[in-house]
């Protein structure tokens, strides 16, 4: 099932949970805007080339739009969609004012030279400046962008309309962007599953982990979760997946990643773990998986062997629908990526603030916010699961549709 049909799925059932009126709930399926753009540029070598951009502006009932840009050569509208929705929805979650939105230009960011992507980051800024904006609609870097993505395209926004920080977040330091914000998603991970485990009465110092995917969340959450005394048995990145039972050494791996090779940024040859089957790794024994790579990993092939207490949903859409009704007959808990996720625009929430406001916080205050926000994010969903009788996914996704749909009808909706 792809990630839109998942999604669609996934609200519908809560639109039945919470009785939602169908007008309504059709209304609120609908993007709000749909935007697409012919990009052209010239290449170095000075021919032409042309690329696909586009927005997908879902909703703006509870604040200005909110969601990345990717640069991939499979930019896929219905994914994007899915994402612009998903957006809406865990903005919800995390009760930040926001919608949802998600945009992509249809490249190989890999092709292309430095000033070619920056000709390719202004002309796509050209094209839609006049329908995102600090009160309207703020991109977020995504695959294949990054802080220096985001600072093209606030220098371009601004020659338009003056110095406007806050269009854009996850930009340089220099820039006004925030501190912690690069560490957000993986530390809210972490601080989601601390609130999880509280409801258990276990700690993270007392549990065995795997990680799929050793990218910016991969890392960060593996650190994090090493500093609080967790046992990281098994990880995983594109170069391959290793193992030590003992526990691997993740300041020892950070630093081999950056080091060795000339620092190729893999895993791949590290000492002090052995290596193996990244097919194996889902159904690795453990007590806590944690999905930070692709989505659909955890499929109906695999989800009977999957041996994990505890899966935490750091990926978008890691857990196929087949996959969920397998592993909640096993019993498994599946903290939803609707949530566990969410660190990362709540961050951008916060640089978002400080741009408005013009004052600037320290990575204390940043990280204090963050763990209050999914700290009392969790909360709010366990009441939802409590009122609905309902597992953790459809408990945030009931607390997120609820949110989106008041918003709606006190705004003055007509149905």
């Amino acid at each position: 099932m792809n990630a839109l049909a998942a999604t669609n799925r996934n609200f519908q059932r809560a639109a039945r949970i919470l009785g939602l009126d169908s007008k309504l709930e059709r209304s609120l399926l609908i993007p709000f805007r749909e935007i697409k753009v012919e990009c052209t540029i010239p290449k170095d070598d000075g021919t032409l080339v042309s690329y696909v951009g586009f927005r997908i502006q879902h909703d703006n009932a509870r604040g200005p739009m909110k969601g990345g840009i990717r640069y991939h050569p499979e930019v896929d509208p219905d994914e994007v969609n899915a994402l612009a929705q998903l957006m809406t929805w865990k903005t919800a979650v995390a009760d930040i004012p926001y919608g949802g939105a998600k945009g992509g230009i249809g490249c190989n960011p890999r092709d292309l030279s430095l000033s070619e992507l920056e000709r390719l980051t202004r002309v796509f800024t050209q094209k839609i400046h006049d329908l995102v904006g600090v009160q309207r609609d703020v991109p977020a870097p995504d695959m294949g962008t990054n802080a220096q993505t985001m600072a093209w395209i606030l220098d371009e926004y601004s020659k338009f309309h003056g110095h406007s920080p806050a269009v854009v977040t996850g930009k340089p330091i220099d820039l006004g962007g925030s501190l912690g914000r690069e560490a957000a998603t993986g530390l809210g991970v972490v601080f989601a599953t601390e609130a999880l485990f509280a409801e258990y009465g276990k700690s993270i110092s007392d549990q065995t982990f795997v990680i799929q995917g050793f990218g910016n969340v991969g890392t960060w959450a593996a650190k994090s979760i090493f500093e609080r005394g967790g046992k990281v048995i098994a990880v995983s990145d594109i170069s391959g997946a290793i193992k030590n039972s003992n526990g691997i050494d993740i300041p020892g791996l950070l630093k081999y990643k950056d080091d060795v090779n000339g620092g190729n940024g893999t895993l791949k040859g590290f000492p002090d773990a052995e290596v193996m089957d990244p097919n194996e790794l889902l159904v690795h024994e453990c007590d806590v998986l944690i999905p930070c790579a692709l989505g659909g990993v955890l499929n109906r092939e695999n989800a009977a062997d999957v041996k994990a207490k505890f899966i935490i949903e750091a990926a978008n859409h890691p857990t196929d629908p087949e996959a969920d009704e397998i592993l909640s007959k096993k019993g498994v808990i599946i903290l939803p990526d609707i949530y566990a996720n969410a660190g990362g625009v709540t961050v951008s929430y916060f640089e978002w603030v400080q741009n408005i406001q013009g004052f600037m916080w320290d990575e204390e205050k940043v990280n204090h916010e963050l763990k209050k926000y999914m700290t009392r994010a969790f909360g709010d969903i366990k009441a939802m699961c409590k009122i609905h009788n309902c597992d953790l996914r459809m408990g945030a996704f009931t607390l997120g549709v609820n949110r989106v749909a008041r918003a709606t009808l006190l705004r003055g909706w007509e149905a």
